[in-house]
């Protein structure tokens, strides 16, 4: 397998366990991989009476980075962008918080961590 096959594999690997995790933390996960237009959002979960983005961040443990370092000031424009947008398409009053779970495979296990208001939407 070639290496970007393999980093898509880690990446959909991260994703199944990202949403597992949340679920057993009460999340109910309304879309994973949520497309519309040029727009894309990794998992959106309501809680709590919130909406939540998640950014998902998967890495194997040869990472030289921690796996949030990945999500920039250009991701997070697009990510509150997608939001945006799907909060706009299905005509949603919650208010939105912005997460990242970061994934992170040791051989064949994962070790997931979820950091909640990892950031804000920009005020305009």
């Amino acid at each position: 397998m070639d290496k970007k096959a393999k980093r898509n594999e880690t990446g959909k690997e991260g994703e199944a366990q990202a949403r597992l995790f949340l679920e057993k933390q009460g999340y109910q996960v309304l879309h994973t991989n949520w497309h519309w237009h040029h727009y894309e959002l990794d998992i959106v979960a309501a809680y709590a009476g919130e909406l939540v983005v998640v950014e998902v961040k998967t890495r194997s443990d040869d990472y030289l980075l921690a796996p949030e370092a990945a999500v920039d000031r250009a991701k997070m424009r697009r990510i509150v962008s997608a939001a945006d947008a799907y909060v706009r398409l299905f005509n949603l009053s919650l208010p939105v918080r912005f997460d990242i779970v970061t994934v992170v495979k040791q051989g064949e296990t994962y070790e997931v961590e979820h950091i909640e208001d990892a950031f804000y939407a920009p005020c305009r």
